[in-house]
């Protein structure tokens, strides 16, 4: 397996036209859909928003750098998303329903308060949706035995011994799969999620 750096951040910004933007599209694009509905936008408008978000993350992504920051990248996007539905909101001629235009107002600065209920579920949401997909997206690398040794240890939570002894393998291999696949995916998620997170730990 390639070791080399796999963030998928610095891939972009190498070549923001290559298949690297294709996985960005598609780890974030539902993430994106979600909270849009979240935040009254309908099916049919839901698309456009969708990629008027990726294309401001595309032209601006040059220009951003996380820093080493935790989670710099996730309330990036965030400040993006809560631009465009302030813009659509604004400028749409829309029907008036249940809810009024203050209260989306609100809810959005209440999405930017970092410090808010809304922003920490964002922060949730987010950094265990990419988790997700990242995992999905690492699996077809390893083999067999080593991801279901990685799977039972670190997502399953079983002690390394007893998983070595029901997969017939020694203990030694098993730490090593897990310590594989856990690096394989902080490469990946560099700059993406909290690099701090529980999830990452060896042990």
């Amino acid at each position: 397996m390639n070791e080399t750096s796999l963030s998928l951040l610095n891939c972009l910004r190498r070549s923001p036209e290559s298949e690297s933007w294709t996985r960005l599209v598609e780890l974030y694009a539902p993430l994106i859909r979600t909270w849009l509905y979240k935040y009254e936008v309908q099916e049919s408008d839901a698309e456009d928003l969708v990629q008027e978000v990726l294309l401001a993350v595309s032209k601006d992504l040059a220009k951003f750098e996380h820093k080493g920051q935790p989670g710099a990248f996730r309330g990036w996007l965030k400040a993006i998303l809560i631009n465009r539905l302030r813009d659509f909101w604004r400028t749409r001629d829309r029907r008036r329903e249940a809810r009024s235009e203050s209260d989306i107002d609100q809810r959005l600065a209440d999405l930017a308060n970092p410090t808010s209920e809304l922003s920490r579920l964002w922060d949730g949401e987010h950094d265990r949706y990419v988790l997700r997909q990242l995992l999905n997206l690492v699996k077809p690398h390893f083999a067999a035995n080593t991801w279901m040794a990685f799977y039972r240890v670190a997502l399953k939570g079983e002690r390394p011994r007893d998983v070595a002894a029901e997969m017939q393998i020694s203990l030694n291999a098993v730490v090593t799969a897990k310590s594989r696949v856990l690096r394989r995916l902080r490469q990946e998620a560099e700059g993406l999620v909290e690099s701090s997170s529980g999830f990452f730990v060896e042990g």
